[in-house]
């Protein structure tokens, strides 16, 4: 559906996302911090991707009023937003790769724990209103559906790197696929935005 929503579902659709932006806003700072201390690869690009989470649904709710052809433009350039954690994770993987020591294994699944509730929590929340406003609602509900998966992954790194394997490189793989899933995300809402934007004109 990409019309504009109807104004008492545009008004719930606001709420929504608006509370998503803050849950966001709110877990960066402390997976960051947390990122940080132990010098996890997969810990830092989640965190870089809940800060650009929160920053698209901010956008989207100032958008949501606009004409089709606007939001599609929003769309794009939220597109082009979505690699930008992909882009600090390489660099981050990088220099990681150059001084592989592995984090703290226990801390690395608590912190991706607390990750996948506030992510699994966005995504139930997003679920009924991802066809809603076409790329923007999309957008938003890529992320978190995406952020679940990583979080997953980063629990299942902690793990590894507690019980199976002491070493960086799963915390590192792991980080590397959130780059990986986050430009897949950014293709999907391009494509979306620019078939938007074809049906506007």
């Amino acid at each position: 559906m990409n019309s504009t929503p109807p104004n008492d579902m545009a008004g719930t659709l606001r709420r929504v996302i608006s509370l998503v932006g803050l849950l966001n806003l709110a877990y960066f700072g402390i997976e960051f911090t947390v990122a940080l201390a132990i010098g996890s690869v997969s810990l830092f690009a989640d965190s870089v991707d809940f800060l650009e989470d929160a920053s698209v649904n901010f956008l989207i709710v100032a958008a949501l009023g606009w004409t089709a052809r606007s939001r599609a433009r929003v769309g794009m350039a939220l597109a082009a937003i979505l690699l930008v954690p992909a882009l600090a994770t390489l660099w981050t993987a990088w220099q990681k790769f150059n001084l592989p020591t592995p984090p703290q294994p226990l801390v690395l699944s608590v912190t991706g724990l607390g990750a996948l509730v506030v992510n699994f929590s966005c995504a139930l929340m997003l679920t009924r209103y991802r066809y809603h406003a076409g790329s923007l609602t999309r957008a938003a509900f890529l992320s978190a559906r995406n952020d679940v998966l990583a979080n997953i992954a980063i629990i299942v790194a902690g793990l590894v790197t507690a019980f199976l394997w002491h070493a960086a490189w799963p915390d590192l793989l792991v980080g590397l696929g959130i780059a990986a899933m986050n430009a897949d995300a950014a293709r999907e809402v391009w494509q979306a935005a620019r078939n938007e934007h074809r049906a506007a004109a």
